[in-house]
C-alpha cells in the first residue's frame, strides 16, 4: 500500500499537474490574500499527481502545519473554487487543484476512479464528464462523477 505522501511528491516518470506554479499571483488572482501558510498548502497541491486528502497534504507538509490550519485553508480554497472537492467514498475527502481558473463552469469537470483494493484515487482528465439533463427548477453547484472498480495495478 502506498504511504500518504506518494500521491504527493512527483514520481521519476513525471512530475505533478504542473511542475512550475506561482502561487502568491494564483492565491490573488483567485481573490485569496496570499499567506504563508495558503502558499504551502497550494504548492503541495500543485506537486500531487492525484487528488490528495488532508491528512496526505499534513505529512506533505511535514506536519508543520495543524490538521485544523490545513482544513481551513483547504475549505478557503474550495469556496473560491481554485480546488475541487472530491468524495470518492473512502470517507476522507480528495483535494485537487481547479484547472480552469475563474472560468470554471460546472461541465468542466472530469471523470475519477476509485481503486477499491488499493484506496487511492486517480484523475481521468481526458475523460469529460457527461452532460446530464436535470429537471427545471434545479441548480446544480458541483459535480462529483466516480467511477469505482480496480485499478490496473490492482487487476492483477
Amino acid at each position: 500500500m502506498n504511504t500518504p505522501t506518494d500521491s504527493i511528491h512527483p514520481t521519476a516518470t513525471g512530475g505533478g499537474k504542473k511542475d512550475a506554479i506561482n502561487a502568491e499571483v494564483l492565491l490573488t488572482e483567485s481573490g485569496i490574500r496570499p499567506t504563508a501558510n495558503r502558499i504551502l498548502v497550494l504548492r503541495e497541491l500543485a506537486k500531487a499527481i492525484r487528488p490528495v486528502s488532508l491528512a496526505d497534504l499534513e505529512a506533505a507538509l511535514d506536519y508543520s502545519m495543524d490538521k485544523a490550519s490545513v482544513f481551513r485553508v483547504l475549505e478557503l480554497f474550495s469556496q473560491k473554487v481554485l480546488v475541487h472537492v472530491i468524495e470518492d467514498g473512502s470517507r476522507s475527502l480528495k483535494y485537487e487543484l481547479c484547472h480552469h481558473g475563474a472560468d470554471h463552469k460546472i461541465g468542466d469537470g472530469h471523470v475519477h476512479f476509485h481503486c477499491e483494493n488499493c484506496k487511492e484515487t486517480f484523475c481521468f482528465e481526458d475523460v469529460s464528464v457527461p452532460s446530464v439533463d436535470i429537471p427545471e427548477g434545479f441548480t446544480p453547484h458541483s459535480l462529483n462523477y466516480m467511477i469505482k472498480g480496480l485499478c490496473p495495478r490492482c487487476s492483477k
